[in-house]
């Protein structure tokens, strides 16, 4: 069975959409899911997981990342991220920017409403002008 690109990003969308849902949040209430694309057509979720301790608290974006890399991933080509704004595209915090740019620049990045409509952008055009693993092989 072939699967087309659109299924794909659909179902993307639709993994981060679920993500959002088993977001830990009870001190902002903004629940936030993620869901990356590896090269193989894995998908790997995240959540947001807050924490009393306010700067212990880790984002979607990187509870992705971390799941990913636990289960030997080190490339990506995409990402989904929804949170439950309905009337704008809400993109990662700079943190978790500089975070993907350590697995490289030229992925897409899909800004997701609640109801499933997205925004294709790239993490160079979010972080431009980036700090990068190339810029410490220049020491």
């Amino acid at each position: 069975m072939t699967v087309s690109c659109a299924d794909l990003i659909k179902e993307l969308v639709s993994k981060c959409l679920q993500a959002r849902n088993a977001a830990y949040c009870p001190y902002s209430r903004f629940p936030v899911g993620a869901a990356l694309l590896t090269p193989d057509g894995a998908i790997i979720t995240g959540c947001n997981v807050e924490n009393a301790s306010f700067g212990l608290t880790v984002c979607a974006e990187r509870v992705a990342v971390q799941r990913a890399v636990v289960e030997g991933y080190r490339k990506f080509t995409a990402i989904a991220v929804s949170c439950d704004i309905e009337d704008s595209f809400v993109g990662p915090c700079g943190a978790c920017r500089q975070v993907l740019m350590e697995f490289g620049s030229d992925w897409v990045v899909y800004l997701t409403k609640p109801d499933g409509t997205y925004r294709e952008t790239s993490l160079r055009e979010l972080l431009p002008l980036a700090f990068s693993p190339q810029h410490l092989a220049k020491k």
